[in-house]
């Protein structure tokens, strides 16, 4: 077992109804409401790697907990309190089967298929003439179906409707919702320094009322550029400096792991994951604009039971 990490959780708490282990998160189902581990297991190209990363999945719960009460005016969320660094409680909602996947810039899963020579991602289309990192006339909303295992699929607005996977009535709430908050979004990075560059947004209905669920503008979700210096690097045709997850997935593609058939995951050396580990809390001080406070993680397991277990206690 890994010390001073949390990789799975096995909780069993009075009034449980139900456990469902996603990529990061251990999700524990009571009637109306749902209990959220954030782990620190770390996934790229819908793999979960083998080592876990020390504090991520503090730096994970305490960010999308800092935007969605930073965004609770555009849309109701589903979360109401964080009874641990690691955890947060909320409304049990029904998801809807789509991720909001907007785009400000042309990167990541955009950029290669622009580079493959595609100019039509989601039904919708890209300029001709743009380099990797250049900001789009306005931005597109690019979806995505939510895959219970696998990879998740490039859908259009079209699609989506004529599947019955969303009316077109909340559809059109989704993209006016996904609009709002990315827009909010990019203008809570500027004022760190940065760059919102995409982003992925997922919802829910609870009592028919549509609200933001899981994680937003994290690091895990999000994509972000270095303000500082942006338009030299694009000037010269250099690459952006980038604060996301991108950055392990470059490391997997250079020992030639993309998550396809018959290819081998490498090794994750101490120094990598430690790396990886800076890498997360730096995103959470320049992004939220706080010191980052390491909580003890010498017990984390039993912290994270007895804290949840102190809060059940409490609502009863």
């Amino acid at each position: 077992m890994e010390k001073g990490v949390i990789r799975n959780t096995d909780f069993s708490f009075p009034g449980q109804t139900g456990f469902y282990r996603g990529k990061v998160r251990d999700v524990y189902h009571f009637e109306d409401y749902l209990m959220m581990v954030a782990s620190d297991r770390i996934s790229a190209f819908d793999h979960v790697l083998p080592r876990a990363i020390p504090y991520k999945g503090q730096v994970l719960n305490q960010i999308a907990a800092h935007f969605l009460e930073a965004t609770r005016d555009i849309v109701p969320s589903w979360l109401i309190a964080c009874p641990d660094p690691n955890v947060a409680f909320g409304y049990a909602c029904e998801p809807l089967r789509v991720e909001m996947v907007i785009r400000g810039y042309l990167a990541g899963h955009a950029w290669r298929e622009y580079e493959s020579g595609k100019r039509m991602i989601c039904g919708v289309a890209m300029p001709d003439g743009m380099r990797e990192g250049d900001p789009f006339p306005e931005p597109l909303i690019t979806p995505a179906t939510k895959a219970d295992e696998g990879h998740d699929e490039d859908i259009s607005r079209e699609e989506i409707i004529a599947q019955g996977l969303v009316s077109a009535e909340d559809y059109a709430l989704l993209e006016q919702y996904t609009r709002a908050l990315f827009e909010r979004g990019s203008q809570m990075a500027k004022e760190r320094g940065l760059i919102l560059v995409d982003t992925k947004y997922e919802f829910g209905k609870h009592e028919g009322q549509v609200m933001l669920i899981d994680e937003i503008h994290t690091p895990d979700s999000s994509r972000y550029y270095y303000l500082e210096g942006y338009e030299e690097r694009q000037a010269k045709g250099e690459r952006q400096q980038q604060l996301s997850k991108e950055f392990v997935r470059e490391w997997l593609m250079q020992y030639g792991f993309q998550g396809k058939e018959g290819q081998i995951m490498p090794e994750m050396s101490d120094s990598f994951v430690t790396h990886v580990s800076d890498r997360y809390i730096e995103l959470y001080e320049k992004i939220t604009g706080h010191d980052f406070v390491r909580e003890d993680t010498s017990h984390i397991r039993d912290r994270i039971g007895t804290n949840i277990q102190k809060f059940l206690d409490s609502r009863n």
